[in-house]
């Protein structure tokens, strides 16, 4: 008989392997978990964070170990297994039915019946209870496709809650909500936090785990490297433990050369729906960054550009030519590319593999005739997987398995088959890790040196400032400012997207 676990701790990994064709996704990992913890879960994408809390959570069965939960050996082979035995996982894609009510999702096969006949009334009240308890805005009756993505996210800790859940899981929380709403959910995690939940963060967002995490865990290629205090780590030893080397830079050192004016955006709108008359010039090798708050109209615009929308008025010139952009395929043909800001939806084909990804945007240059030509297929995806140092088992591994980091590199590489002179990056580093993000840094500076033009959206400001040459400031459809040199710096470019960018709209 095995050995119990410590019962200070509320969970113990003991030894824990995991295997999928190809790859062994997790190497003998062992570590505590305290009771009343709020533990950063730390590592690159494809460091085995995921699918370690896929087996906790019962999503995944794990092939070699042991779990203790409260000093209890758990036996876990299904979602309903964790649930019983009080763990919850808020996964970045919500677990909720958009068509039911708050109080409906809340207790989903679990509701409260009178006489065979679900009660209703009791139901709305016992939600209403747990709305109250955990200090949030929402109704039990409200339409859960109604809610915003914060408000959503709300439902799904109340149905933890529910569960009377002593541990709860939450994969990259704050990726897709303001600053105002991470906020509101860190009060709300520290308020489960004063009742003994024990709270496990995934994230990539360092200053996130120094703010709210007690405690931080680090994975790397599968394997545990270290668990401590957050008082007793620094920023970078985190960065240290994560990519296993010290970075001394975390951006690329710029060295490349402005040149001409190559793209002139003027008074291009949509009808000022998301995006008011803007106009602005780039210039080929130059790193345009584009800053605003959720809602500013960075994505509307670059899509307008694009041709993924319809304008409403304004034009585009390109090397001092009208551009006549109407669809995505007249922007390819006057060689503008965009890697939209939702990779998994809208950049890659995850059903697809590696190769399919790549070449999807260009067929032609594939082709032999009129077929495809499979060995131009092969050539050209090994000269991206190469270029863009895409870690992959194979061109035929399909781009689901991949880690963040190396499906972002996928749809870059996408429309560098296209050749492009204009590249738009929409939050090309959201939800990856530290080391792919230098990576896709050094891979935008590469084509700068290149003398293309370089569009990149980002919410995060301190890598706008890493690495532009200039910065553009949305605020509420409409270009409120610009800034360079030493004015690139958060307290100007956030003057500019909150009190000079409502005066420039005639907000007083």
């Amino acid at each position: 008989m095995c050995k119990g676990s410590d019962t200070k701790n509320i969970l113990e990994f003991r030894g824990i392997s995991k295997y999928f064709p190809g790859v062994q996704a997790l190497k003998d990992v062992s570590f505590t978990v305290g009771k009343g913890e709020i533990l950063a879960l730390l590592g690159e994408n494809g460091a085995g964070k995921s699918t370690l809390m896929k087996i906790l959570a019962g999503a995944y069965i794990k092939d070699e170990g042991e779990i203790y939960i409260d000093g209890q050996a758990a036996d876990i082979r299904c979602p309903e297994d964790s649930e019983r035995l009080g763990v919850a996982i808020i996964y970045q894609e919500f677990n909720l039915i958009p068509g039911l009510t708050v109080a409906e999702n809340i207790f989903i096969r679990r509701q409260p019946k009178k006489k065979g006949i679900i009660d209703w009334k009791r139901m709305n009240q016992m939600a209403q209870e747990i709305i109250d308890e955990i200090d949030i805005n929402i109704r039990p009756t409200d339409i859960v496709n109604t809610l915003t993505v914060a408000e959503q996210q709300m439902v799904e800790i109340c149905k933890a809650v529910s569960l009377n859940s002593k541990i709860l899981i939450m994969d990259e929380p704050t990726s897709a909500l303001t600053e105002s709403e991470t906020q509101k959910l860190f009060h709300v995690v520290k308020k489960l936090n004063k009742k003994r939940v024990t709270m496990i963060f995934i994230t990539h967002r360092m200053d996130e785990v120094f703010e709210i995490c007690t405690n931080a865990t680090i994975l790397r290629d599968g394997q545990f490297i270290k668990s401590a205090p957050i008082s007793q780590l620094t920023l970078d030893q985190i960065i240290e433990y994560i990519v296993g080397r010290s970075l001394t830079e975390i951006y690329p050192e710029k060295d490349t050369e402005v040149g001409d004016v190559y793209l002139e955006v003027k008074e291009l709108t949509d009808g000022g729906i998301h995006v008011q008359p803007s106009s602005f010039v780039a210039h080929k090798g130059e790193i345009l960054g584009f800053a605003g708050l959720v809602g500013a109209g960075r994505t509307e615009l670059m899509r307008l550009i694009f041709g993924a929308d319809k304008s409403m008025g304004g034009k585009i010139l390109i090397d001092g030519k009208e551009a006549r952009i109407r669809s995505e395929r007249d922007a390819i043909r006057h060689g503008i590319g965009l890697v939209p800001e939702d990779r998994r939806r809208q950049g890659l084909v995850l059903a697809l593999n590696v190769r399919e990804n790549i070449i999807m945007a260009n067929y032609e240059r594939q082709k032999t005739l009129f077929y495809l030509d499979p060995q131009k297929e092969k050539k050209v995806c090994a000269e991206y997987i190469d270029k863009l140092l895409i870690k992959t088992p194979g061109q035929t591994q399909y781009a689901k398995f991949l880690s963040g980091g190396n499906q972002q590199k996928i749809a870059v590489g996408k429309w560098l088959n296209c050749f492009p002179d204009i590249i738009i990056l929409d939050e090309p580093t959201r939800g990856i890790d530290i080391n792919a993000k230098y990576e896709i840094y050094s891979i935008m500076i590469q084509l700068a040196r290149e003398g293309k033009v370089i569009i990149f959206v980002s919410s995060e400001l301190p890598e706008l400032i890493g690495m532009c040459d200039r910065i553009i400031v949305m605020h509420e459809g409409k270009i409120s400012g610009e800034v360079t040199g030493k004015e690139m710096n958060q307290k100007s470019i956030m003057y500019l997207a909150t009190v000079e960018g409502g005066k420039a709209n005639g907000k007083n």
